[in-house]
């Protein structure tokens, strides 16, 4: 298996976007990553978009990601209210968001939807990510559920035990919305860190995995395809 770290070789603030279609996507698919990024890159930029969340989902939101950015010197959060379920029929509304946010933001790394998520608001949400950030690396982050549709991933970011832990307690505690739902759970969360950790034998036995589309290796460093 090959190691190479994280954003080496970009710049030395380095600026992560991260897309969520819904308020706890992101948390879910790659909190774990985000707070270890968070540790590791304390300079970096981070623009934190979630497309849809209104009233009380609004404010779970960014209570969440303010805790998840804990430490970072940087960041900014933006909530907006998209249609939710409706993203493929509001089409121009959302694509008008990532308009915007690709003339303000230029990413040296992307975290989004998997492009074979069955959730039409996320297959929506990676599409026009990739559709809006060409040169960039984007990884594709994960988000179990009931319509059966885990792929394989490529790219793995272990995690301790520590943050896992954080991870799951945050979204646990943040996101009262959603405790009803059978799926929202320390188990699943955990779950699937744990297997994603075996496949790529994680020191500490937990990882999230990632899609990847493309991916240019230099010696010595790793950037996006960007030239």
């Amino acid at each position: 298996m090959l190691e190479l770290p994280l954003l080496a070789g970009a710049g030395e603030r380095p600026t992560i976007l991260l897309l969520g279609a819904h308020s706890d996507d992101i948390e879910i698919g790659c909190g774990g990553t985000v707070m270890r990024l968070v540790e590791s890159n304390p300079g970096s930029r981070f623009h934190w978009v979630v497309f849809s969340a209104s009233s009380d989902r609004s404010e779970e939101a960014r209570a969440s990601a303010a805790l998840f950015l804990d430490g970072a010197s940087d960041w900014e959060i933006e909530v907006f209210d998209v249609r939710e379920s409706y993203f493929p029929y509001v089409g121009a509304e959302l694509k008008d968001h990532f308009e915007h946010l690709k003339s303000r933001v230029s990413p040296d790394l992307v975290l989004t939807h998997c492009m074979e998520d069955r959730h039409q608001d996320h297959r929506m949400v990676s599409e026009l990510t990739h559709n809006s950030f060409r040169d960039h690396l984007v990884l594709e982050y994960e988000i179990p559920k009931y319509d059966a549709d885990l792929q394989p991933t490529t790219v793995f970011v272990p995690l301790s035990e520590e943050l896992v832990d954080r991870k799951v307690q945050t979204l646990m505690k943040v996101f009262e919305s959603q405790r009803s739902r059978a799926w929202f759970d320390e188990r699943t969360f955990e779950g699937l860190m744990r297997i994603r950790g075996v496949e790529c034998n994680a020191p500490d036995g937990y990882a999230e995995g990632f899609r990847v589309r493309k991916l240019r290796l230099d010696p010595g460093r790793v950037v996006g395809p960007r030239p």
